[in-house]
C-alpha cells in the first residue's frame, strides 16, 4: 500500500488514502508502522476516508492500536492532503470524526496546503462529559495526589479528554514517568492526555504533552487548545486572544471564543512518500 508520512508541529502520522484502498486491520496496523525502528515510524496511522456528510472523514490510531476520536494535528495535514491531492480542492472543506464534523481553512502557497485553520468546536467543561470522575460539576484548579505528590489540575475535553497542569518548570519534569500515572490514574475511565504547561505571559504560553497510546509527542492540536482553555479558566489567559503555544515540533495559535469554541492555526507538512506491504 502506498502512504504519506505527515506531520503538523512534529506530531507525525502515516496517512492512508482509503478513497483508493481499504485496510481491515487499522489497530495491528498502527501497532506495527508506528515503531521507529521496525516500521516507517510515527505516533500512529491516520486513515482518509469517503464520507455522506462531509468532504472526507478521519480514523486516526495511535502507537498503541487505540482509536482516538480526534487529532488537531492531523486533521490539518488530512486537509492538506485531501488539497495538495486534488481529492477536495476547496480552500474551505469540513472533515468528519468521531467528535463530530470539523471545519477547515486552508492557506494556499504556490497551490500547496502550508497552513491550516481548524475551528475544533467547543470545549466540554462538565466533568462527566470528559469524563473525569469528580465531586464537582467542572474540574478547575482540583487538588489530585498522583504518584505521592500533589498537582492541581484543570480538565477539558476537545473531543478526548485532557488534564492540564501548570508548572514553572516544563522541561525538567520525568514525562516517561508521570506522564504514564496520569494517564492511567482511576479518576479517569477513559484514560487522559496529560499537558503541563508555563505560562510565559497572557499571549505565550510553553506546553509538553503526554498523549494516551503514544507517549510523549512533539505537539498535540486538543492539547493545546485544551491548555489554552484551561488558562482562561484559571485567569492566566484572556478569552477571546490568541494564545501562542510553544511545544517541542513548533507553535501552534490558540483562540478560546467567547461562545465557547476553541480555533486553531498552525502547519500541515509533507515528509515524504513511500510504499509498505501489511
Amino acid at each position: 500500500m502506498k502512504f504519506t508520512k505527515m506531520h503538523g508541529c512534529g506530531n507525525d502520522y502515516i496517512y492512508f488514502n482509503c478513497f483508493e484502498n481499504n485496510i481491515d486491520n487499522p489497530e495491528e496496523l498502527s501497532i506495527k508502522l508506528s515503531d521507529r525502528h521496525f516500521g516507517v515510524g510515527g505516533d500512529g496511522i491516520v486513515m482518509i476516508c469517503p464520507s455522506e456528510i462531509a468532504d472526507a472523514k478521519m480514523r486516526m490510531f495511535n502507537a498503541d492500536g487505540s482509536e482516538g476520536k480526534m487529532c488537531g494535528n492531523a486533521i490539518r495535514c488530512v486537509g492538506k492532503f485531501l488539497y495538495d491531492n486534488g481529492i477536495a480542492k476547496n480552500e474551505k472543506m469540513n472533515i468528519e470524526t468521531l467528535s463530530g464534523i470539523k471545519i477547515l481553512e486552508l492557506t494556499i502557497e504556490n497551490g500547496v496546503c502550508e497552513y491550516v485553520k481548524v475551528d475544533m468546536g467547543k470545549a466540554a467543561l462538565k466533568a462527566a462529559d470528559i469524563p473525569v470522575i469528580a465531586d464537582s460539576e467542572t474540574v478547575v484548579d482540583m487538588p489530585l495526589a498522583v504518584d505521592g505528590r500533589n498537582y492541581n489540575i484543570t480538565c477539558v475535553s476537545m473531543g478526548n479528554p485532557h488534564c492540564v497542569i501548570f508548572s514553572d518548570d516544563v522541561q525538567g519534569l520525568d514525562l516517561e514517568k508521570i506522564g504514564r500515572k496520569f494517564e492511567n490514574h482511576n479518576i479517569f475511565p477513559e484514560r487522559v492526555n496529560t499537558e503541563f504547561v508555563k505560562v510565559i505571559d497572557k499571549n505565550n504560553i510553553e506546553m509538553r504533552v503526554w498523549e494516551r497510546g503514544s507517549g510523549e509527542t512533539f505537539a498535540c492540536g486538543t492539547g493545546a487548545c485544551a491548555s489554552v482553555v484551561a488558562c482562561v479558566l484559571n485567569g492566566k489567559c484572556k478569552i477571546d486572544e490568541e494564545v501562542a503555544v510553544k511545544l517541542i515540533g513548533g507553535v501552534l495559535k490558540i483562540t478560546y471564543k467567547s461562545d465557547g469554541s476553541v480555533i486553531m492555526k498552525g502547519p500541515a507538512t509533507k515528509v515524504f512518500e513511500g510504499e509498505v506491504v501489511i
